[in-house]
């Protein structure tokens, strides 16, 4: 069915992007991440800061995120603080450390693309992302 080949070509075409990143990362001299990690900073640098809101963009929750994000800080690359628009809750940001690395992911991705866009040919390219950006509509609700 062809409904499987969707998930599964999806997922190994996100790992197939989430390992060249990791790879030049590494070779940047950056510290191994795990994925979560990568989805955290992803979820960072797009302007989702507060540890619930990543949880649940992610499908994850709290206390996996909260357990991914200490790993983070560990490591130097993001910090919390109090949210300034609401004292009740945390917000994450880049250290300056994570900022280099952010910089680093960004031309190890825009390298990827440019390798994609190469072996897909530019058009087919633009036709992927255009596909993967438009609106899909509702995600279908679970019944009680």
């Amino acid at each position: 069915m062809r409904t499987n080949q969707l998930i599964i070509a999806l997922f190994q075409r996100f790992c197939w992007l989430d390992e060249g990143l990791q790879a030049r990362l590494h070779d940047r001299g950056w510290p191994d991440v795990s994925r979560p990690q990568s989805m955290v900073m992803t979820n960072i640098v797009s302007g989702i800061v507060r540890p619930s809101d990543i949880a649940r963009n992610l499908g994850v929750s709290r206390q996996a995120i909260h357990s991914t994000i200490n790993q983070m800080v560990g490591l130097g690359m993001i910090k919390l603080a109090p949210d300034p628009d609401d004292r009740r809750h945390m917000i994450v940001s880049l250290t300056e450390t994570g900022a280099r690395m952010r910089q680093d992911a960004q031309r190890a991705m825009d390298a990827l693309s440019d390798q994609l866009a190469e072996r897909l040919g530019h058009d087919r390219f633009d036709a992927l992302l255009a596909t993967l950006e438009a609106d899909w509509g509702d995600n279908i609700e679970r019944k009680p």
